[in-house]
């Protein structure tokens, strides 16, 4: 090789990796200020959610002062509805979205007609801003997970040590004072489905009212007027997949999880039970064909795509899952026997 070829290969080698490095650092530099910027989201949405849990105690407050005997308000105690209220302020992170679920629906359940003017636009402009705020913020960690998705993010582990950004799911609370509006029970039974590989079934899909977002959860869904969890669980893995099971091929339930959320404009307060279903016994590797033509319009319209994930998948994924503790309960209930024990998870 001569040397001005050798120079030009090494010119153009030196150019290749300056562009290359200007566009890692700008990549660096973009999600570091979506980091920043999902972090001044949350101290937002934390301050506004501190500030509804004092109102909310203000509220228990006027209800008391209005029925000294018995502190009620539309079925609401004063009593519960403060302790409720302390304890949105004083939980961690980690347990914060159900203490501020407890607390909507709470409020939720006071007839505000009954309230001094003044606390009832207080409790309102509150409310207004918890619902701003948490739009905010999972805005900014929605962007700011599509960009450490990115494959040149995670091979060059451009996002260092920062921690994953996570949404944070409430129910919205009704902006219009309409006690009407409190959340709808749904109580479902959902399916942890295993393949030959011991690998999970899970579905992805989005909120008709937020597109742009998107989740991974499991096989199930709604518990039908007098039908048992069992048979519920049966009959959503066999629309849902196509693969019918009896009833001994069902464990459980083994986790039962509770979450208020909101779902196309409506607010529901779910109870979910969670059995498991192992198709490990055969031993064999063959994949297993998922049939969804049993889809309702809704899911037709709202799942995405479905896929098998391993224990290893879900521990290092960026993407959001549910129940969010998935990753770290899964392998334990793969290694052990199940004691009969329905665990509380979220």
């Amino acid at each position: 090789m001569s040397t001005g070829l050798l120079i030009t290969l090494l010119a153009v080698a030196l150019v290749v990796a300056v562009v290359v490095g200007l566009w890692l650092a700008a990549t660096a530099n973009r999600l570091d200020r979506l980091h920043v910027r999902t972090d001044a989201a949350w101290a937002a949405l934390d301050a506004a959610l501190a500030r509804r849990a004092v109102v909310g105690r203000a509220v228990a407050a006027a209800m008391r002062l209005d029925n000294v005997g018995g502190g009620a308000n539309g079925g609401v105690a004063a009593d519960k509805l403060r302790a409720v209220a302390e304890r949105a302020e004083q939980t961690e992170r980690s347990e914060r979205e159900e203490a501020e679920n407890a607390l909507s629906l709470q409020l939720a359940g006071v007839d505000r007609g009954k309230l001094p003017l003044a606390l009832t636009a207080e409790l309102l402009d509150a409310e207004q801003r918890v619902v701003i705020a948490r739009r905010v913020h999972n805005d900014a960690v929605r962007d700011t997970l599509g960009q450490r998705r990115r494959r040149a993010v995670r091979w060059f582990k451009l996002a260092g040590t920062a921690p994953q950004p996570e949404y944070f799911e409430i129910v919205e609370p009704s902006l219009n004072g309409d006690s009407g509006a409190a959340p709808l029970p749904r109580p479902s039974a959902r399916v942890l489905l295993l393949d030959g590989q011991r690998r999970l079934l899970l579905f992805k899909g989005h909120d008709p009212g937020r597109p742009d977002t998107r989740w991974w959860f499991t096989v199930g869904g709604g518990v039908e007027q007098g039908e048992d969890l069992r048979a519920a669980a049966l009959r959503e893995l066999a629309e849902e997949t196509g693969i019918e099971l009896a009833d001994k091929d069902l464990l459980g339930p083994m986790w039962r999880r509770r979450v208020v959320f909101s779902f196309d404009g409506r607010a529901y307060d779910g109870e979910e039970w969670f059995f498991l279903a192992d198709l490990s016994g055969s031993g064999e590797k063959v994949e297993i064909p998922i049939d969804t033509s049993g889809f309702t319009d809704v899911e037709n319209n709202t799942v995405d795509e479905h896929r098998w994930w391993s224990v290893e998948e879900l521990r290092n994924t960026e993407e959001t899952v549910y129940p969010v503790q998935l990753p770290t309960l899964l392998p334990e209930l793969l290694s052990s026997t199940w004691d009969g024990t329905v665990r509380v998870v979220r």
